[in-house]
């Protein structure tokens, strides 16, 4: 019975010296030094459900769907899957945010509208879009969506401002040139290029009646008399190339203000006095800050999977 006794004792002190295993690992183990706060993994996608408002309409939808409806929407589906599920990362990002914040609706967590959140589709307006390739499309869409399942990027442990455009010209735009300036989105090379991108360059042909009135319409106290030619005064150019600021008619002019002024496709743009008329010529599409989608769609192409994508374009952010 001792015997017994004495074996029982030393099995117990062994199991108590061997270290306990885990499946779960520390999501925030490459954490930049300067992450102050802990994120936590979110719940499955399938398992959340949002309030989703489009137009006067407000449903009850699963995260799962709503990204589905959101890459579908803002990225091509025939991408390279490595920057579908960048997008979606993106997409579930700015999601995360707008729910962490919880201040700009009301009535519903996140809207339809992409001038004001991100933009969606639903199931039968894609089915409507895609037709016959419906059945292909949306299985990429949403293996790109169940394969991030839960991850977002954060930085500082707060889910970062993911937002992301078409294409840009070499380099993607620093955010306080168009908004406020965060640490995570800054100018970084993107390699899209002409042969990459349809309509990656693009032109806008106007009378000198037609600027003239334009121009007067969004600023009344600009000088437009005088010979057409010398409207026209300095340009000054950003680091990544963008058109920061252009005088005319002696009333100086943000190039984002005169992006919407003339709805240029970008703010990387030539303008110029053809004799008769002016001519702006543009590159790129978007505001250029945050992701290129036709930039990861390169990295895809060129190997990058959608984490790389990530870390490039949005420098100093956590993969949560």
């Amino acid at each position: 019975m001792k015997r017994l006794l004495l074996l029982s004792l030393l099995i117990t002190a062994a199991i108590l010296c061997i270290p306990i295993l885990s499946d779960k690992t520390g999501i925030y183990d490459n954490a930049p030094s300067n992450s102050t706060k802990k994120a936590e993994r979110l719940p499955g996608d399938a398992s959340r459900t949002i309030r989703l408002a489009s137009g006067d309409e407000v449903t009850e939808i699963s995260v799962k769907d709503y990204l589905v409806g959101v890459v579908a929407a803002e990225m091509p589906a025939s991408f390279e899957s490595e920057a579908l599920k960048a997008q979606a990362v993106a997409a579930r990002s700015y999601l995360q945010r707008a729910l962490s914040n919880g201040t700009k609706h009301e009535s519903c967590d996140i809207c339809a509208d992409s001038g004001c959140c991100q933009a969606y589709k639903s199931d039968a307006e894609l089915k409507e879009l895609w037709g016959d390739k419906y059945t292909a499309y949306i299985a990429r869409i949403e293996e790109a969506v169940e394969d991030t399942d839960g991850e977002y990027i954060s930085y500082n442990g707060e889910p970062a401002l993911a937002v992301f455009h078409s294409s840009s010209c070499g380099t993607t735009e620093n955010s306080g040139a168009v908004w406020n300036e965060l640490p995570y989105l800054t100018s970084v090379d993107t390699p899209e290029t002409e042969k990459d991108v349809p309509n990656f360059v693009s032109k806008l042909s106007l009378s000198e009646l037609d600027f003239r009135d334009t121009v007067l319409y969004g600023r009344p106290a600009a000088d437009m008399t005088g010979e057409a030619k010398s409207w026209i005064g300095e340009i000054k150019r950003d680091a990544a190339g963008r058109v920061e600021s252009i005088v005319i008619g002696g009333e100086s002019f943000s190039g984002s203000e005169l992006r919407s002024l003339f709805s240029l496709r970008s703010t990387d743009f030539e303008l110029e006095h053809t004799g008769s008329g002016f001519v702006f010529t543009v590159k790129g599409y978007g505001h250029g800050v945050g992701m290129s989608q036709y930039g990861a769609n390169i990295m895809a192409k060129n190997g990058a999977d959608y984490k790389e994508i990530l870390a490039h374009y949005y420098p100093g952010t956590v993969l949560s």
